[in-house]
């Protein structure tokens, strides 16, 4: 390793890409995804070493919404701006003691301040989390909420394509028989072997989540996130015996030790902007590891930032404890670095640069809406 620079934070930039899906996203609850901002951070130093990160809240999905990430950044640039950047556990420690929560905003704080940190040692931040562990990681195809007969031949398509994980979306309908043909139809059209599972977002009752549930449980099925509360997930997860994925719930170690000891986490997803970015999200990964419950470590939505710095932590994760990962700027256009990686069949490997490894492209992210400096 060479020797690691002293770095000086300058300054904070913050830009809006508004990104489009390929195709509009239906959930459960009413919830959609079509063109959602993805807020895009650059931490700059006096000595021309810049980091970035980026999260992009969905609209209605969680506690985190696009417009709060340049208020939360104009609190936090005092407390960043004239500080060393190397090692984002101090930095954060500082911003978690001025600002409590918005851990949304502070995720892309968190990952801009990793990618600087790997910057100035030369090194992927794989590395900084103890090493490459999983080159080829495995991806999931989520497919929208649409008719089941159409969600079938996406789900074909894509196991053509070499995926072997397909997460079918349900309750977009409020139809509960709909959802079970969904998973019925998807599960026989891929045929044994790839993972299927169903996930409501939180949106279905306890009841029809069972009543679903029981009448798929004749097949090779998990559940993931049905309701709205951990204790619900679980009593769903008894009454049809189907494994469950969490999600929405889980999104501190507090939640994570709680669904372990409800029996109701089989896999979970680790989002980077539920936890507030790497340095939570590590903690997430290693009590996962302990509990033994498979990981899919993503965010919500995003581009090409938000996927490197979910790579690079299911990177350096042991092979057992992850179940996949999402390629999120597969799903949208533009890309903010269309050099980035991308999915190869069923599989991403991460980016081998020094720090997160991607470079935004300037024409893609046009003017920043805020800049701050010294």
């Amino acid at each position: 390793m060479k020797n690691v620079p002293d770095l000086e934070i300058s300054g904070l930039s913050l830009w809006r890409v508004p990104l489009t899906s390929h195709e509009t996203y239906y959930m459960a609850s009413g919830k959609a995804c079509a063109t959602v901002d993805s807020m895009v951070v650059r931490i700059e130093t006096k000595q021309g070493v810049s980091g970035w990160g980026e999260v992009c809240p969905i609209p209605h999905y969680l506690p985190a919404y696009a417009n709060g990430v340049a208020p939360a950044l104009e609190e936090l640039a005092p407390v960043l701006i004239g500080r060393s950047p190397i090692g984002a556990e101090a930095a954060m420690a500082a911003c978690n003691k001025h600002l409590i929560g918005h851990v949304y905003a502070k995720s892309a704080i968190d990952i801009a301040l990793w990618d600087l940190t790997g910057k100035a040692c030369g090194l992927p931040i794989y590395t900084l989390l103890g090493g490459l562990q999983t080159d080829e990681l495995p991806l999931y195809h989520s497919i929208t909420c649409i008719a089941p007969d159409d969600m079938v031949r996406i789900a074909k398509d894509a196991i053509a394509a070499g995926m072997t994980q397909i997460q079918v979306k349900l309750g977009a309908d409020d139809d509960w028989q709909a959802d079970v043909a969904r998973l019925r139809l998807v599960r026989e059209a891929v045929g044994p072997g790839p993972i299927v599972y169903g996930d409501w977002n939180c949106g279905a009752t306890r009841m029809d989540a069972t009543r679903v549930g029981r009448a798929v449980a004749d097949l090779d099925i998990m559940l993931e996130q049905p309701c709205q509360t951990l204790e619900e997930c679980a009593a769903v997860r008894a009454a049809t015996g189907l494994p469950m994925k969490l999600d929405e719930n889980a999104h501190d170690t507090t939640s994570l030790l709680k669904a372990y000891e409800l029996g109701c986490m089989d896999a979970v997803a680790l989002k980077l902007s539920k936890f507030g970015g790497i340095t939570e999200l590590r903690k997430a990964r290693d009590l996962c590891l302990y509990a033994g419950a498979r990981m899919c470590v993503e965010d919500t939505w995003g581009s090409d930032i938000a996927t490197a710095a979910a790579l690079h932590v299911a990177a350096a994760t042991p092979r057992q404890g992850i179940m996949n990962v999402c390629d999120l700027s597969g799903y949208v256009a533009p890309r903010i670095d269309p050099a980035a990686p991308s999915r190869t069949g069923g599989f991403i490997s991460p980016p081998s640069g020094p720090g997160l490894g991607v470079s935004p492209d300037p024409d893609v992210l046009g003017d920043p809406i805020l800049d701050l400096v010294a």
